[in-house]
């Protein structure tokens, strides 16, 4: 079953343990993440992707105003049901770029996020990627699983 959404924001961060930024725009690097993100490298977390609907409605439980990089999320994605992606489900944002699921959450450990909201998505909702296919993407790229 083919799952569609579209790309909401696109955050990055220069260093790890920051809350991200807002661009238009971004490359991504095959194997490699989102050209100047702190959580670019060689591992298996190179992109985070998180649900726009999820952050809207922890804005609304929790009277927050959080918007795109207050979760420390490269990618919001709207429209998408990303609680049915499991590791190894493979996402394609835009024309070009395809994303490998590589674990859905991780450990809650006492980030920025934690720290400044009190509350965070990514240990429960989360989507680590790795980068199989890199490319250019733009805030309102389509979103789909492959």
């Amino acid at each position: 079953m083919v799952s569609k959404g579209t790309i909401y924001a696109i955050s990055i961060s220069p260093e790890r343990g920051q809350l991200k930024r807002e661009v238009s725009e971004a490359n991504v690097i095959e194997n490699y993440g989102i050209e100047n993100d702190g959580h670019a490298g060689d591992w298996g977390r190179q992109v985070t992707c998180l649900s726009w609907d999820s952050v809207q409605q922890t804005n609304q439980r929790y009277s927050f105003n959080v918007g795109p990089g207050g979760f420390a999320e490269n990618i919001l994605i709207e429209g998408m049901d990303l609680s049915e992606l499991t590791a190894g489900s493979r996402i394609r944002l835009g024309q070009d770029v395809v994303l490998e699921v590589t674990q859905v959450g991780k450990e809650d450990h006492p980030s920025i996020v934690t720290k400044t909201l009190g509350v965070s998505l990514l240990p429960s909702e989360g989507l680590f990627c790795r980068v199989l296919k890199g490319g250019r993407i733009t805030k309102g790229d389509p979103v789909e699983t492959v």
